[in-house]
């Protein structure tokens, strides 16, 4: 198979310049069919690209560099390539014999001043990928932004993912093309300078933010209710809010509870800010609350986070997020609540955050949020299943199964609600854990998946701050977490932080509550 893009030579991309594309663990010769500029873009981007490079990146190159030498290919003839990605905003040679002719889509429109239209109008665009041979959609996604880098980091992004779902196609894997809603947000594109400059205020103004307080600081809401919870309700209303004491300088965030032997803990990411790396710690809970001083119980030389419990052959193991070391690891507990060791892995070679299981109709899956090296962190879902909890685990049909920053990334246990499963998402259109989604999901086997987003959660009255990823419940202890500003000296002149969040009545609307639950923290609690 030859695979060719159709690009502009003016504007040659630094994404553009490569040998290969990767297909079904197979590199696929990528040839360049250069042409001829079919819309102008900008006035001033490339410098104002170059700018960026500079003041934001410190130099470092980016996908959305100009290039400064074209590679020097002889333009590929119609009718010569198997697959033709055109990247222009041209019209298809009529002529044109190639099996699959596929046009990328920002927002519904081609080329890159489309993509560069929607960023410029204040968020980045669905993509869509389109064979123009008979009109179908082959693929649809929506990118998170959460590591862009102004004007050219957010180009950068939505082209590495176009890229992310042109390689599944290409794979001929099953693709699930979802319904995206668009940015509902109707202003025009900003002039592009004025978009680079207001990057580069935010940018001075971030780092003095991190030179004065440690960011982000995320800490853990909890509260015990009986009646009332977020699944039933579907807010965050009830019983007030109580913040889990943290020492000011760690941040504590991922918190699942669980209860072993006759006793309550709730394990969490505990990052310690002077470090940059976190670590697994846990905290004992009595009927009144914390009632004991927080304990280390798991530490690698790699960052940990998202300490996934679940109970097997009466045995009590944890996953925690080890992306960074590109595993999934299994840990058995050997003495409750601070001694565990590595029993096997899983899954290795990939990046794969929050990784939650679940058992549904005999089998089990494995969810994460899939990373391909490139674009961000929290847009895509990879799923995998396999008969026995330790494995083999083999890949959903139609990996990846989902892209879309609004419902993609795990955000805590799955829970069976009146005979259905549903799992808490973590909603990244307004930023990294910005929000959270309660999705049902209404079909998953080993070739299907579909999920629908029932209620939204976010930070407000009956849960004050800037940030919402996690929920979890462990009889009538439910917990979540989010964001605060944490001042350095704070950290240092006061001490711990600990607070009772009063909004007894938040204005919080109520949904139609759901009639029965199972206990969230057990894999087998939805078969």
């Amino acid at each position: 198979m030859i695979i060719e893009l159709r690009c502009e030579r003016e504007h040659a991309r630094q994404w553009m310049c490569r040998q290969t594309l990767p297909v079904k663990d197979h590199d696929v010769p990528i040839q360049i069919a250069w042409t001829a500029t079919a819309e102008s873009r900008p006035a001033g981007l490339e410098a104002l690209f170059e700018l960026e490079r500079m003041l934001l990146r410190k130099g470092k190159r980016s996908g959305a560099d100009k290039l400064k030498i074209i590679p020097e290919r002889s333009q590929a003839e119609a009718g010569k390539a198997d697959v033709i990605v055109d990247f222009t905003g041209a019209a298809r040679d009529p002529d044109c014999s190639a099996r699959l002719y596929l046009r990328p889509l920002f927002n519904g429109a081609p080329g890159e001043n489309a993509a560069l239209a929607a960023i410029l109008a204040g968020d980045l665009p669905v993509i869509e990928i389109v064979n123009e041979l008979d009109g179908r959609v082959l693929d649809r996604g929506h990118p998170s932004g959460e590591i862009t880098v102004g004007l050219s980091g957010s180009l950068e992004t939505v082209m590495a993912r176009t890229l992310t779902m042109l390689t599944a196609i290409l794979s001929g894997t099953p693709r699930i093309v979802p319904e995206l809603a668009r940015s509902a947000s109707t202003r025009a594109p900003q002039p592009a300078a004025k978009y680079v400059v207001r990057g580069l205020a935010l940018s001075i103004a971030k780092e003095v933010y991190r030179l004065c307080c440690y960011a982000p600081h995320w800490h853990i809401g909890w509260r015990y209710s009986e009646n009332v919870d977020v699944w039933r309700t579907g807010d965050l209303s009830g019983p007030d809010w109580k913040v889990l004491a943290d020492p000011g300088n760690h941040f504590y965030a991922d918190p699942f509870p669980i209860k072993w032997n006759g006793r309550t803990f709730v394990f969490f990411e505990d990052l310690d800010h002077k470090v940059g790396k976190g670590i697994i710690s846990a905290v004992e809970f009595d009927h009144t609350g914390p009632a004991a001083n927080v304990v280390p119980v798991l530490e690698e030389p790699w960052h940990l986070s998202y300490p996934f419990l679940f109970e097997h052959d009466n045995e009590l193991w944890m996953i925690p997020e080890s992306s960074e070391h590109r595993d999934v690891a299994v840990y058995k507990c050997i003495r409750f609540p601070d001694k565990w060791e590595r029993h096997c892995t899983l899954l290795s070679g990939l990046e794969l955050a929050d990784v939650t299981i679940t058992r549904h109709n005999g089998m089990y899956y494995l969810f994460g949020a899939w990373r391909d090296g490139t674009g961000g962190y929290s847009d895509t879902l990879a799923i995998f299943y396999a008969e026995r909890l330790f494995g083999p685990w083999l890949p959903h049909a139609s990996n990846p199964v989902l892209m879309d920053r609004a419902s993609a990334r795990p955000a805590g246990n799955f829970v069976a609600i009146n005979g259905s499963l549903w799992r808490p998402v973590q909603d990244c259109s307004n930023g990294y854990g910005a929000a959270l989604g309660l999705a049902e999901v209404l079909e998953l086997s080993p070739t299907t998946f579909r999920q629908v987003v029932r209620h939204s959660l976010k930070p407000g009255p009956a849960w004050p701050g800037r940030k919402l990823h996690t929920l979890n419940r462990c009889g009538e202890l439910e917990v979540i977490d989010g964001s605060r500003v944490q001042p350095k000296t704070t950290a240092f002149v006061n001490g711990p932080v600990s607070a009772v969040l009063t909004s007894p009545g938040s204005g919080a609307a109520r949904r139609e509550p759901a009639r029965s639950r199972s206990a969230p923290n057990s894999v087998v609690a939805a078969d």
